[in-house]
């Protein structure tokens, strides 16, 4: 196994409108790693190119030493994603997903994932698609620990969030650190909340990323 949890080799990637450019970088394991950057810089894009079955990019993107392009879907099963836009069944409840989404983990964890949700104070049999915004945000969250992620993806999660929940998801990710040998990539536009909570920063402009440097 490499060293590193997750690397970008020479990643260019173009559609219509954008350009990803020549991306480079090394993450180690057990840290908590921010993207910065204004709507549209690119951030969501990188994502995209690691959580795609399809690779639309060129270059290579590794986990834990393995090319990602050759088995994307035994990669997933060790990745967590946590987005607004990320899809659950919507008119499910908060353990009802679990039990229809779980199947295609070898590894999930039900007691886990119950006990997360009691941790993050949401109700089992909470609907999904009348949850608020941060209420679904903790929930994935929970799923994404359930199938015992090692590598946490976390597109926005904070945006429009109250500062109390902000502070608990960090709480959270911190102590699932400490247990865990757990790494978190996220993206964010708030500059103040990365570099105060975060271990390494870099900042993507223009669809270039700059290197990651130890946060504040």
């Amino acid at each position: 196994m490499s060293e590193y949890c997750l690397e970008f080799k020479n990643v260019n990637g173009k559609n219509r409108s954008f350009s990803l450019k020549d991306v480079n970088f090394k993450l180690e394991p057990g840290f908590i790693y921010a993207i910065a950057g204004e709507n549209g810089a690119g951030k969501t894009t990188l994502m995209q190119y690691i959580l795609r079955a399809f690779k639309h990019y060129t270059g290579n993107i590794f986990f834990e030493g393995e090319d990602i392009a050759g088995k994307h879907s035994d990669v997933m099963a060790h990745i967590g994603f946590v987005s607004e836009d990320n899809q659950f069944l919507p008119d499910r409840s908060a353990i009802q997903n679990a039990k229809c989404l779980s199947y295609f983990y070898d590894d999930f964890d039900m007691d886990l994932y119950k006990k997360m949700l009691e941790k993050l104070d949401i109700k089992q049999g909470s609907t999904y698609h009348k949850m608020s915004r941060g209420e679904k945000i903790k929930m994935q969250l929970a799923f994404a620990i359930a199938h015992k992620s090692r590598l946490l993806l976390l597109d926005e999660a904070t945006a429009g969030l109250d500062p109390v929940f902000r502070i608990e998801l960090f709480k959270v990710m911190r102590e699932l650190m400490a247990e865990e040998n757990v790494t978190v990539l996220m993206t964010s536009h708030n500059m103040s909340e990365i570099e105060k909570n975060t271990d390494y920063t870099a900042i993507m402009k223009d669809g270039r990323l700059g290197e990651f440097h130890e946060s504040i």
